[in-house]
């Protein structure tokens, strides 16, 4: 048995953009080790509905939410949308994040608003709520981006500067809510396979060819080291590379 799933037996997780991709494998893996998961999502009810026929089959309690993270009602009220459907909240993964690309001259106050409300705003205001939900043992984590630490070309500032606040975060939560026994950690994936960005996609040869590994990751890959956070007790404040490389 490993660690997480002796931790995770019982617990329950909140998982925000879990409908897909790296959301929707960190749902089912956590399901997996054993916590009851509600998710969120945004679009795509058929594909949040599929995930938790997934977490349901594998034995566990499973509920999607819609909520939307740019909204600062809905991104605090799904954590209580969450406790009231599965009776309590042990872990959060802040996953729900946009992307917009391209230079600087072409992002509109309406690109800056909605990238930062949904990846800064949305998360701070998620863990916020969660910590007051949260007992000893509470597990934060957030799902960043390698663009927080390397940067590689033209075209990602506002994204970088959204997912770089997350270290920051991360960091301030792990310091407040240490003492309560609560930890908050940040998880930066390179370039993973998705939907939003397939490793047979235009630009996906220039990505890979930017990692050490020389390809694309998996949404399961990522997952497996959220479920090891979900379940490690001495590991607060830090940041893991899921990224091939990417950074090195």
């Amino acid at each position: 048995m490993t660690t997480s799933e002796k931790n995770l037996n019982g617990k329950v997780a909140l998982v925000t953009g879990g409908s897909r991709g790296i959301g929707a494998a960190t749902a089912v893996r956590l399901a997996r080790e054993g916590a009851d998961v509600a998710l969120t999502y945004v679009n795509g009810k058929e594909a949040a509905d599929d995930v938790v026929r997934a977490v349901e089959a594998l034995g566990r309690r499973a509920v999607a939410l819609r909520a939307d993270s740019a909204d600062a009602g809905e991104a605090a009220g799904a954590v209580g949308a969450a406790v009231d459907a599965l009776g309590g909240l042990d872990v959060l993964v802040n996953n729900a994040g946009i992307g917009v690309l391209g230079p600087l001259e072409d992002l509109s106050l309406a690109d800056v608003d909605r990238v930062l409300a949904v990846n800064v705003r949305g998360v701070f205001l998620t863990s916020r709520s969660a910590a007051g939900r949260m007992g000893a043992g509470g597990r934060i984590i957030t799902i960043g981006s390698c663009m927080a630490k390397r940067v590689p070309g033209p075209g990602g500032t506002l994204y970088a500067l959204s997912k770089s606040a997350l270290v920051g975060l991360t960091k301030g939560l792990a310091r407040e809510l240490g003492p309560r026994g609560i930890t908050a950690n940040l998880v930066h994936p390179g370039p993973i396979d998705t939907d939003m960005n397939p490793a047979d996609g235009p630009y996906a040869g220039g990505q890979a060819a930017l990692t050490a590994l020389g390809r694309f990751g998996t949404a399961g890959e990522v997952a497996s080291t959220v479920a090891y956070l979900a379940g490690a007790t001495y590991v607060t404040g830090a940041e893991f590379a899921v990224d091939g490389g990417h950074a090195a």
